[in-house]
């Protein structure tokens, strides 16, 4: 297609050279080696030809039609009517417009059609959410599928989700839970570092990777909050964590991660954060001190004569003089129970029969 365009640019530009060169008494007519310029003058528009027309004609088009299937349905029809509406506002205000003197009574009101027809189209659009709400209000319209009900639908806000978030895997379960309201925004320089991981050379990394791939794939398939994959680019910062943040100011102001350095720094700039360690932390079952446990001891603990057992939510136990039950169920009372940034752990002592 364009280079059909191309050689139609270099047709229309190698007519134009020698229609300019012929008018008056000729562009060339009685100069020195007259065949030659005029040779190359029309070569020269036939390069121009071939080399712009595409941009006039083909890029501009593609342009419009890529942002005319970016529109929603609702955004197309409000378009429309914004177009409509101001063209009939410059043909009223064209009639006595056109009693001007010329060359005014001709560019006046093509002018201001021109004006208002865009002004108007620019406006409807830009307050689409507003008009079909009122629309609705009234009666005239029923909005249903429009963006108004999708909006309500996806929900807010719109959570940007960090590489650790989605590699981490338990998000996938809280999503299904559907606790998470609002829509998860995966920005593509995240993918690109899950792929990146996933094609890591170290068989740990590129499992998590991988599983981190197919994690954000279960999500995409959750009906109930919607993932989104956005382009948006960071100028000026190269770190993904620095990334994470700025897109994340100028969204919806928050963050969901396990990073605990990339935590600190949100929080920092005013960033909410969604932080799974601390959800999950929040949800375990309270232990207070007097309560009767049974749990296994698993191994030694870092003090002599400790043993270390864990709860079924993974809540590490350890057992002041537990070291020679190893490998043994043991019933065991809560002393204290001590919450640190790495999670809840607990200490207690066998009890006494």
């Amino acid at each position: 297609m364009i280079r059909n365009i191309r050689v139609l640019g270099a047709a229309l530009g190698g007519l134009i050279g020698l229609t300019l060169a012929s008018t008056g008494q000729g562009l060339f007519q009685g100069v020195a080696y007259a065949g030659a310029l005029l040779a190359a003058w029309v070569v020269a528009w036939i390069v121009v030809g071939f080399a712009i027309l595409p941009y006039l004609t083909i890029v501009p088009a593609t342009w419009l039609i890529a942002r005319v299937q970016d529109l929603s349905t609702a955004e197309f029809v409000t378009a429309v009517v914004g177009l409509v509406l101001g063209l009939l506002m410059g043909l009223l205000l064209g009639f006595p417009l056109a009693n001007f003197p010329q060359p005014f009574g001709t560019w006046l009101p093509l002018g201001t059609s021109l004006f208002l027809g865009l002004g108007m189209l620019g406006l409807t659009v830009a307050k689409r959410s507003d008009l079909l709400a009122a629309a609705e209000a009234v009666g005239l319209v029923r909005v249903a599928g429009s963006e108004v009900s999708e909006k309500v639908r996806t929900g807010d806000p719109r959570i940007v989700v960090d590489t650790s978030a989605i590699i981490d895997g338990r998000i996938a379960e809280i999503v299904e839970s559907g606790f998470i309201y609002g829509t998860l925004v995966i920005p593509r320089f995240v993918l690109d570092e899950l792929q990146h991981i996933a094609d890591s050379s170290d068989t740990l990394r590129r499992n998590r990777g991988r599983r981190g791939l197919e994690i954000l794939a279960r999500m995409q398939k959750e009906p109930g909050t919607p993932v989104e994959i956005v382009e948006d680019e960071v100028p000026g910062e190269s770190e993904v964590d620095a990334k994470l943040v700025a897109l994340a100011r100028t969204r919806s102001r928050v963050i969901m991660t396990n990073d605990f350095n990339l935590n600190r720094v949100a929080e920092l700039q005013g960033v909410r954060v969604m932080n799974i360690n601390f959800l999950a932390n929040a949800v375990k079952p309270a232990v207070l001190p007097g309560e009767e446990l049974r749990v296994r001891v698993i191994q030694e603990g870092k003090e002599a004569g400790q043993g270390v057992g864990f709860l079924d939510d993974g809540t590490m136990i350890v057992i002041e003089g537990g070291a020679r039950h190893i490998d043994r169920d043991l019933d065991v009372s809560v002393t204290r129970v001590l919450q640190t940034v790495a999670g809840r752990m607990i200490f207690a002592q066998p009890r006494l029969d």
